[in-house]
């Protein structure tokens, strides 16, 4: 049963990252043919709200929040299990770094001339608002609701930080560059997944704590966008040759 259970939480992080990475792929920026048939114009600030965006938070925080049992056989305690079973003295700080990566490879591509959908300074501001969201609520609940990690070291588990930071700064690359990388919503999504199964592989966080960290993650950064006024400069569209 146990073998089982670490099986199905695998398979269950897989179909995670390519649920989010199939939503963001198709997920297009609004694209306008130009009178000149040589040119394409992909317009800024089109990432516009509907219900239909809620589905992948919402399935990750009522995911996390279903799988927040405190019952010894509970699926979050049951993985606790496996790892301190089968990798006890794993530890790694990559998780640490890893989680901004997404913003690095957003503005060091930017800087090697490879243009994002938004200009320098409304890109800026969206991911810092983006930012103040994802880490007030993730401070709120840690602080409210008092979880204790599994490695008994505080009471500041659920969720996760980590995990949050990572999928708000993948959605802040991925809807940056997914118009002219089609694979940068799976490169994005697999970073930001990789953070969370780090997270519970060096015990600092149950299932439920990254599920829902993700869903902080990724809503405050679409939040973001969704919000996002552009008057912060022009907005002249960006052109892409054929």
């Amino acid at each position: 049963m146990k073998i089982l259970d670490r099986y199905c939480t695998r398979i269950y992080f897989i179909i995670l990252i390519l649920t989010i990475s199939l939503n963001e792929s198709f997920c297009f920026t609004s694209v306008i043919i130009d009178g000149d048939s040589s040119k394409i114009q992909i317009e800024k600030g089109k990432d516009k709200f509907n219900f239909k965006q809620l589905s992948v938070p919402a399935g990750l925080i009522f995911s996390g929040i279903l799988m927040n049992s405190n019952r010894t056989e509970s699926i979050k305690n049951e993985i606790v299990e496996e790892r301190n079973e089968h990798i006890p003295n794993f530890k790694t700080h990559v998780d640490d770094y890893l989680q901004f990566s997404p913003i690095a490879i957003s503005y060091g591509l930017d800087a090697f001339g490879i243009k994002s959908k938004t200009d320098f300074t409304n890109r800026t501001v969206i991911l810092i608002k983006g930012e103040l969201v994802m880490l007030g609520t993730v401070y709120i609940l840690k602080n409210s609701i008092h979880q204790e990690r599994p490695d008994i070291s505080n009471y500041h588990s659920f969720p996760s930080g980590h995990t949050a930071q990572a999928f708000a700064a993948a959605t802040f690359l991925s809807e940056e560059y997914k118009y002219k990388f089609k694979l940068m919503p799976y490169l994005s999504y697999g970073i930001a997944g990789s953070v969370g199964a780090l997270r519970m592989f060096n015990n600092k966080h149950f299932i439920s704590d990254v599920l829902v960290g993700a869903g902080i993650g990724y809503l405050s950064m679409k939040a973001s966008y969704w919000t996002h006024q552009y008057k912060w400069g022009r907005r002249d569209p960006i052109m892409k040759e054929f």
